[in-house]
């Protein structure tokens, strides 16, 4: 029974990562015909043709290797005389076709976000309910605090406070409470320590929040937060990538990345098929979320680098040229895909060891 609980959520993961992939491209394509762009081919998935049709001006295809896709638009990447060539229309239509696809990521990261709330009884808050016996922060907290901050990192939601947790260089920290209706700041809030099974000390949480009921308008506003939450989780560790906080040892590429799946919805499974899926749903709402926040760094190849080029473009009203453009997209993409290489041979040397 496992075996076929095991094959079914692999092939549910292949569906949604390739709906990742889909949505995102369907953002670049809609938005281009509503702007009446020419569309050349819409494609999903990379490599050789399996299937493919033309409907009207348009090649689909579905490809071989399932790992991209693309929306290939007339006169993006060179000059074309076509009125319908992307490059010839109005800059702000060009912009919006650019960040539509990380826009519709992280849309489609609020719906799975959803799918994974929906049949929770209550949420969790940020409001503290009571103590453990004997806790530490008992000094410092007290009942009814809405915490609102934590070591400077802003709380909306538990997911925030598991972040700022997790992210702590230790177990002295610094809160920001909402108390009788005042804002309080706190020093020195210290937890306990306790130690995990492969002996490393993790802080001790040691004070419960108050539940949230589950009706239609707090799923709608849990929804809307911890996709919020997920947004600023995902830049705030590219921020600590950058700044050193994090180290290049805890990047993922996709052989971590299917690494992490198989393992958290093995340890869903071992409890029932719902947890396995909700496990799955919740990384690949991560996932969607991280191509859309990534994909609007202003960075060339990506969606975001394209962006910046079409700011200039508005600002000096004088479009640079394509082929200088089309080099420095094409440096990064040779950077992007020698970063990928690296990032998955430092995948399989952690899988080894």
């Amino acid at each position: 029974m496992i075996v076929i609980q095991t094959a079914l959520l692999i092939i549910i993961g292949i569906l949604i990562f390739e709906l990742i992939i889909f949505i995102h491209e369907f953002g670049h394509f809609i938005t281009a015909k509503k702007c009446g762009v020419k569309v050349n081919e819409f494609a999903l998935g990379m490599g050789p043709k399996l299937i493919k049709f033309q409907k009207g001006e348009t090649l689909y295809s579905l490809r071989l290797f399932p790992i991209g896709g693309f929306c290939s638009m007339e006169g993006e990447d060179e000059k074309s005389e076509d009125d319908r060539a992307f490059g010839n229309k109005a800059v702000w239509k060009r912009m919006i076709i650019v960040v539509a696809g990380a826009v519709m990521n992280i849309i489609l990261g609020f719906i799975l976000m959803m799918i994974i709330l929906i049949p929770s009884n209550r949420f969790t808050s940020h409001t503290v309910a009571m103590f453990t016996e004997n806790a530490k922060t008992s000094s410092s907290l007290k009942v009814g605090d809405e915490i609102t901050s934590i070591n400077g990192y802003g709380i909306s939601t538990a997911m925030d406070m598991n972040f700022a947790f997790a992210t702590a260089k230790s177990n002295d920290m610094q809160f920001t409470v909402i108390r009788d209706g005042k804002k309080v700041d706190l020093e020195h809030v210290v937890f306990g320590m306790t130690k995990t099974d492969e002996g490393k000390e993790i802080i001790q949480l040691d004070f419960r929040v108050e539940p949230i009921e589950n009706n239609f308008l707090t799923l709608m506003q849990q929804t809307f937060l911890q996709t919020c939450s997920t947004v600023k989780m995902v830049w705030a560790s590219l921020f600590g990538l950058v700044t050193g906080q994090f180290g290049f040892n805890e990047v993922a590429g996709p052989i971590g990345m299917t690494s992490a799946i198989t393992q958290a919805t093995a340890e869903g499974l071992e409890t029932s098929f719902w947890d396995g899926l909700s496990n799955l749903i919740y990384i690949m709402m991560i996932i969607t979320v991280n191509l859309g926040v990534v994909n609007l760094l202003p960075l060339p190849a990506l969606d975001g680098g394209r962006l910046v080029f079409l700011i200039i473009e508005a600002i000096r009203r004088k479009p640079i040229k394509p082929e200088h453009e089309g080099w420095v997209h094409a440096i990064g993409m040779v950077v992007l895909l020698l970063f990928m290489v690296v990032v998955s041979i430092n995948d399989v040397i952690r899988l080894f060891s």
